[in-house]
């Protein structure tokens, strides 16, 4: 199972950034909510919303 595990380490190392974000106390949850009731994961929620303020601002 390693194997597996050492593929997908080195395919998001390929393909993917990872961006801290920092919020206040409590704040995650509530996202992690509105995420739910999205039916969006928490980064899936996110993503979107950065996506939709970048197309906004392009505008």
């Amino acid at each position: 199972m390693a194997g597996n595990t050492d593929y997908k380490n080195k395919w998001q190392s390929e393909n993917r950034e990872r961006i801290n974000l920092v919020v206040p106390k409590g704040y995650k949850e509530t996202v992690r909510k509105h995420a739910d009731m999205a039916g969006e994961s928490v980064n899936g929620f996110i993503k979107k919303a950065i996506d939709e303020r970048i197309e906004s601002d392009s505008e």
